[in-house]
């Protein structure tokens, strides 16, 4: 069974509940002498605990997508291998609704080889009469390291978070994509190496994949990222490296913005995929990132975005920063960023508009 499905939670809590009852039953019921009974008894309570705490750390593990398969848990193997990952083809895949009305489709991608799952959201007014012919501006959702999709939803609070706030009137209608940052187990931080393109799964098979089977805006200006942790690391180089596909980015304490080491050993590698180096490269780009942290983030000091501002000046990108004054790295502290981000979002990415 895998480490994040429901028959395995399932199942912790089943043995969790005989263990319990077994305890019960057979407390006053072990024969022998006093020196055999305890040790017997001390063993059924230690069993009633280990499962119970089995039990709370699925839980946990699920809600908070910190390890997705066996491996990553137990840190065996380097992930699948690119050339082994089967899922149907884009043109194959399938959506299939889920009960919060999101639609999900594993697929494999046509550039990277790669397969994941990408989940999709569509607002209200994607529906609403009269919009059958209106395309939607897509917001792109990168989780961080460890997570998966999921914790978009179950930590993120999206999209009711989103719905909210275009209620408001504080943030357009998006489509929002939720896709695997690193499909196969493997980090790269979203960068393509010689054995896994990731950046090519992200900024051209999930795109491509969204773009066949939604009424999304055609071209950069109805594209955009926002991501956290490292997550938020990603939406800031790719719209960077990819110009032509994303518009705008907003990384919420985003990772070091010069690349980690234990992520990308090879220092080349490393700088030539880092922000920091690819805002230097940039020449009159029609990009703009917005960076957010908190004064209290150690994980994402504010200095590092006082370094990034500098490093951009001259290059054409369009910068805006924000730095909260407390705040830790997690979901409480980023949500709190969700008015500036999407507000900011909603001014460099295009309305809906009605379209072929």
């Amino acid at each position: 069974m895998e480490l994040t499905s429901t028959p395995l939670f399932v199942t912790l809590i089943t043995v969790t509940a005989l263990a319990m009852l077994a305890a019960l039953l057979l407390w006053n019921r072990i024969p022998g002498p006093g020196w055999v009974r305890w040790p017997a008894r001390v063993l059924m309570l230690a069993l009633c605990q280990l499962t119970a705490i089995t039990v709370t750390a699925a839980w946990i593990n699920g809600s908070y997508g910190l390890y997705s398969s066996w491996d990553e848990l137990l840190g065996t193997g380097n992930g699948q291998d690119a050339s082994a990952m089967t899922a149907p083809t884009t043109g194959r895949a399938r959506f299939m609704p889920g009960g919060d009305g999101t639609q999900t489709a594993w697929f494999r991608g046509t550039h990277s080889k790669l397969a994941g799952q990408v989940i999709v959201w569509t607002p209200p007014e994607y529906r609403a009469p009269g919009a059958q012919r209106t395309r939607f501006p897509v917001l792109v959702l990168l989780h961080g390291y460890p997570g998966s999709p999921r914790t978009w939803i179950d930590l993120g609070g999206m999209p009711d978070a989103l719905e909210q706030l275009i209620a408001l009137g504080a943030s357009r209608p998006f489509v929002l994509v939720i896709p695997e940052i690193y499909p196969g187990g493997v980090n790269t931080d979203c960068s393509n190496t010689p054995g896994r393109k990731v950046a090519d799964w992200l900024a051209r098979d999930v795109p491509e994949l969204v773009a066949k089977n939604f009424r999304t805006l055609r071209g950069p200006a109805g594209w955009g990222l926002m991501g956290v942790s490292t997550g938020g690391y990603c939406a800031a180089k790719l719209p960077l490296q990819y110009p032509k596909v994303f518009r705008a980015g907003a990384a919420l304490d985003p990772d070091p913005l010069t690349g980690d080491p234990e992520v990308l050993p090879d220092a080349v590698l490393r700088e030539r995929n880092s922000p920091m180096w690819l805002v230097r490269q940039a020449r009159k780009a029609d990009v703009g990132l917005f960076l957010a942290t908190s004064a209290q983030d150690r994980e994402s000091p504010p200095q590092q975005l006082d370094a990034f501002v500098r490093a951009a000046a001259g290059s054409g990108v369009r910068v805006k920063t924000l730095v909260r004054p407390s705040g830790g790295h997690n979901f409480q502290t980023w949500s709190g960023m969700y008015p500036d981000a999407l507000g900011w979002l909603s001014t460099e990415l295009s309305p809906p508009a009605a379209g072929r």
